[in-house]
């Protein structure tokens, strides 16, 4: 079980919120009437252009945001997702960390950085922002950093660590598809199969369909309790679903399929 607890997925995404249509209506006397609201439409309509993966007029906004102030945290910390999605690593983090300087308290920022670390493998920089996020008791988003904060310590083998944090997460987020799975994980690399059958039984009533890692899951429960039926099911909706995912590359590796 334990090369199963490694096979974490890199690449954490980042939640925006983003609107259904992107419309520029922010303009020349608009901006000297009001630079500061001027300054928030266009961060935000940036940041719906990161969402639908418009780098250029995502940039160009973030330009025209940052002449109207070169100091606003938002706008470097939207630097970073950009650069960020583009590969521009070392601008990406020279984006993140300017955005902190200017406001250690912006726990957004700080969770978009950790995340940016977390994607790069740097496991041990990534737990201690998540650690600084987590003490943020005003974050909205802290239930999704105490998550990630466990998936951290997942990759840097501290299971113990990483069910403290799930368990923060799901205290305050009862419906979280990752912590729920990723305890059901640890609970069985602890031979507690009944725990992990029960993390899973939420799991699976939270997600309108498995993903690949949950499929795994299942077929690893099933084989335990020698449920073969439900095994084979399993075996076969990971087979039909999901053949290209690493999650089935993997588990083909481990039955030694080819």
């Amino acid at each position: 079980m334990n090369k199963l607890l490694k096979q974490i997925a890199l690449g954490l995404a980042l939640t925006l919120i983003l609107s259904g249509c992107v419309t520029e209506t922010v303009g020349g006397p608009e901006i000297e009437q009001d630079p500061q609201a001027a300054l928030h439409k266009r961060v935000e309509l940036a940041r719906q252009y990161i969402g639908r993966g418009d780098w250029e007029n995502a940039k160009r906004n973030l330009q025209i945001a940052n002449n109207i102030d070169p100091n606003s945290a938002a706008v470097h910390e939207a630097f970073g997702l950009v650069y960020q999605s583009t590969g521009e690593y070392e601008r990406a983090e020279e984006s993140f960390r300017k955005a902190l300087k200017l406001d250690p308290s912006f726990s957004r920022s700080r969770n978009n950085y950790a995340v940016y670390l977390y994607s790069l493998g740097r496991f041990e920089d990534a737990e201690r922002e998540f650690l600084i996020v987590v003490e943020d008791a005003l974050y909205s988003g802290r239930p999704l950093a105490y998550t990630n904060l466990g998936m951290t310590r997942v990759n840097l083998g501290d299971n113990e660590g990483a069910e403290a944090a799930f368990t923060r997460a799901l205290r305050m987020d009862g419906g979280s598809p990752t912590a729920l799975l990723e305890m059901s994980y640890l609970r069985l690399a602890a031979d507690d199969a009944p725990a992990a059958e029960t993390y899973y039984g939420v799991y699976r009533t939270v997600v309108p369909a498995q993903s690949p890692r949950g499929l795994v899951m299942g077929v690893e429960l099933a084989k335990a309790s020698g449920d073969k039926d439900a095994q084979s099911s399993l075996e076969l909706l990971l087979r039909s679903r999901h053949p290209d995912s690493p999650e089935y590359r993997a588990w083909k590796a481990r039955q030694g399929l080819q």
